[in-house]
């Protein structure tokens, strides 16, 4: 564990929680860190969880699959950041969705029902853990609506100029990166992948944007 501190000081969860109580913080949560391999489940579609996620290294995509197997990127999420927090807390008894490496991980698992739950040894950091956790899930639930707004749009081209000119703004400057690939950016948008590319060429030899592989730049 030690070898993530570094980041476990970035996770928003332990805001306001002193470096050296971490270690102890973690001992009472009963903390649990596991290796997972590139496009490994973490949680499927269908199960109950009583844990939540934060990844330490690597990256978890939330996916849902329809009836059809089509299949849309709900999130993506870092290293740094939680997964599951909303079903875990609410004791949601089938998942709607599935959580998913993108790259080889190590994950830190927390339960629920220890953090929210004031322990035999009356530790304080139960009241501030709550505090943090509200806050995340009311970013996450502001983020789930802008996703919303992007994914509304009657065309690709909206769809794409929306969601480019919001990464845009987030970089603060034209020129920036986004953390999807072309099939990735398809499944979060909603839309085909080919229909996806046609409509970026498109923009590019309308001189709307330039772009290479995930790097792009609005002119």
């Amino acid at each position: 564990m030690e070898n993530y501190l570094d980041v476990l000081k970035t996770v928003k969860l332990f805001n306001g929680i002193e470096e050296s109580d971490l270690q102890g913080l973690l001992s009472c949560l009963t903390a649990k860190m596991v290796h997972y391999e590139k496009a490994q489940t973490v949680f499927s579609n269908g199960e109950g969880i009583e844990r939540f996620g934060i990844v330490l290294s690597g990256q978890v995509q939330v996916v849902q699959d329809d009836y059809y197997g089509n299949r849309s990127i709900l999130d993506k999420i870092d290293a740094g950041n939680l997964f599951g927090e909303s079903f875990a807390c609410a004791e949601i008894k089938t998942l709607p969705v599935s959580v998913i490496t993108s790259a080889e991980s190590e994950l830190l698992f927390i339960d629920c029902h220890r953090l929210t739950a004031p322990c035999a040894k009356a530790c304080g950091f139960h009241s501030r853990l709550i505090q943090n956790m509200l806050r995340i899930v009311s970013m996450k639930n502001i983020s789930l609506t802008q996703k919303i707004e992007y994914t509304s749009k009657r065309t690709t081209r909206e769809k794409l100029l929306a969601y480019l000119s919001a990464e845009a703004k987030k970089a603060g400057c034209s020129c920036f990166c986004i953390p999807f690939n072309r099939q990735e950016l398809a499944d979060y948008l909603s839309v085909e992948r080919s229909a996806m590319s046609a409509e970026l060429s498109r923009l590019r030899d309308n001189g709307v944007l330039r772009y290479h592989k995930n790097q792009f730049e609005l002119l």
